[in-house]
């Protein structure tokens, strides 16, 4: 009788991946809206105050965007600090892809809102029909968290278009500016929160307008008062909401690392 091979262990499963993707709560907000406040004013720091212009401040910053980026989609779980570093450095690109536009080629700040705007809806178009939902509670597979990626960098791009177009295209001002977008989000909550209006639809909405927002306040604070600013600087605003971002983020890190030693 022939002997046959001992038979082989079949090998274990690659765990899924966890939704890398934090729970939307205060911090979420506060968190994501400062970062949008440093990538407008990081992006001016790098640009103006060192002097490296728009194209050297393009390059750096996407250099480090890349590594930041290849790291988090390693990752197999959510790591606060390195999702917010992302979110950061992806606020800043997308500052730099729109002054790009505006100040290089000349593109009407209207015209880079629209485009942006397509570009979001392409993405959504594509993400949903190859996934089925828009959904952050499913960011729990490669192609999915690609397709967040993608359309995070476009909302900071079209963020930063309309916050300028609005601020600066239409006259409005830095405070007005930020009041018109502070009572879009209020609305929006008011019909998430009442009204019960589509949970994705209302998220993805106030993730949009939350980049012109942080972005006018930075603009309200770093500007000098001649140009409609309090005059704190690019330095001082971007160093005050790195501090925030980064105490808030190290206290979510603490607060991640308990529950996972309870389970």
């Amino acid at each position: 009788m022939p002997l046959s091979a001992p038979a082989l262990p079949d090998a274990p499963p690659l765990r899924p991946l966890l939704n890398k993707v934090p729970e939307v709560t205060l911090s979420f907000w506060l968190i994501k809206m400062m970062s949008t406040t440093v990538g407008e004013t990081a992006a001016d720091f790098l640009n103006a105050d060192l002097g490296f212009g728009l194209r050297g401040t393009s390059v750096v910053t996407g250099a480090l965007l890349a590594v930041v980026l290849a790291l988090q989609l390693r990752a197999r779980r959510h790591v606060p600090a390195l999702y917010w570093s992302t979110v950061v450095l992806v606020s800043v690109f997308g500052t730099l892809i729109t002054d790009n536009l505006s100040d290089n080629l000349g593109v009407p700040l209207a015209a880079s809102t629209g485009a942006f705007t397509l570009a979001l809806l392409g993405v959504f178009a594509i993400w949903f029909a190859r996934e089925r939902t828009l959904s952050i509670h499913h960011i729990d597979t490669r192609a999915r968290e690609l397709y967040y990626w993608a359309a995070i960098l476009a909302t900071f791009a079209l963020g930063t278009a309309a916050g300028d177009w609005f601020a600066e295209g239409l006259r409005l001002g830095y405070a007005h500016a930020a009041l018109t977008f502070g009572a879009a989000i209020a609305a929006i909550a008011l019909a998430r929160h009442v009204f019960r209006a589509n949970a994705v639809l209302c998220f993805w909405l106030a993730y949009v307008l939350t980049r012109p927002l942080g972005a006018s306040l930075g603009d309200l604070l770093a500007q000098e008062p001649s140009g409609g600013g309090l005059g704190l600087g690019a330095t001082r605003t971007s160093l005050l909401f790195a501090v925030a971002i980064v105490t808030l983020v190290l206290t979510l890190s603490r607060a991640t690392a308990r529950a996972e030693a309870q389970r």
